[in-house]
């Protein structure tokens, strides 16, 4: 596992965004895993400059899903289809049919589950995953205790998750749904990258048991210690716990340039 510390959450996104380039000029038509929320926000502002100045083409690009509510109506403005096509898709130049997702309106939840986890393994794989980090340690929607080796599957979310995700819903945890298909831990750990930005004081804890603790079932997180090509980009003030961050300083300002993230 590869730990940068950033400035801040901008230089975060256009760190991350410099490897999204720099995968796509390799492989035009690499799958990227999105996810998410405020915190992965400026990695696209940053992809969406460089692709409409004209320095990576994206146009062949495919996006996966890494997670939906069940049960919003189609259409929802707060679905994560609406929200990825909104914030991702749509400004990189996309259509709808260079995106996958979980069908989080479908009669059949389970059925939903297995037909995406199979359509992942069916595109070739994602490329490279972003991932964002709960106050808890959870990642997708894998609460703790969500089992390492999971799949593709339905969950229930956390009371916390809940309060945490009111602020997209009008500040109000009524309108938050209770469950969520969301890609496994075991799923996620099949992209063949994992970058996860964690920006904010807010998730230092969560940072520190994710990159020095133990892996546990209790920080799903921790399951990027098994991968054998995870980035976590962190700004100062997510960083403030880490017992090790000046070697985390010292190894990347040492970093051979070739290397990449």
């Amino acid at each position: 596992m590869e730990v940068v510390i950033v400035k801040d959450a901008k230089a975060g996104g256009e760190l991350i965004a410099d490897g999204i380039a720099d995968l796509l000029r390799r492989k035009p038509d690499a799958l990227l895993g999105v996810a998410t929320g405020s915190t992965p926000i400026p990695i696209y502002d940053a992809l969406t400059a460089r692709v409409r100045a004209g320095s990576v083409d994206a146009s062949r690009a495919r996006i996966a899903q890494l997670d939906e509510y069940v049960g919003l109506p189609a259409g929802h403005p707060e679905s994560y289809r609406s929200t990825v096509l909104r914030q991702v898709v749509e400004p990189l130049g996309l259509t709808e049919d260079q995106f996958m997702g979980p069908d989080g309106s479908a009669e059949d939840v389970q059925a939903a589950c297995e037909a995406y986890d199979k359509a992942l393994a069916e595109a070739g794989g994602v490329d490279l995953q972003i991932l964002g980090i709960g106050t808890d340690g959870h990642i997708g929607f894998n609460e703790p205790c969500s089992s390492l080796a999971s799949r593709t599957r339905i969950k229930t979310l956390t009371e916390q998750t809940r309060v945490d995700n009111a602020r997209f819903f009008d500040d109000d945890i009524e309108q938050v749904p209770h469950h969520v298909i969301t890609q496994g831990i075991g799923t996620i750990l099949e992209a063949r990258h994992l970058v996860l930005l964690a920006t904010g004081e807010g998730k230092a804890e969560a940072v520190a048991q994710t990159v020095e603790g133990p892996v546990a079932a209790l920080v799903p997180a921790s399951a990027l210690q098994l991968h054998p090509h995870a980035t976590v980009v962190v700004d100062e003030a997510a960083a403030s716990k880490l017992k090790l961050a000046d070697y985390f300083r010292q190894t990347y300002a040492a970093k051979p340039a070739w290397q990449g993230i």
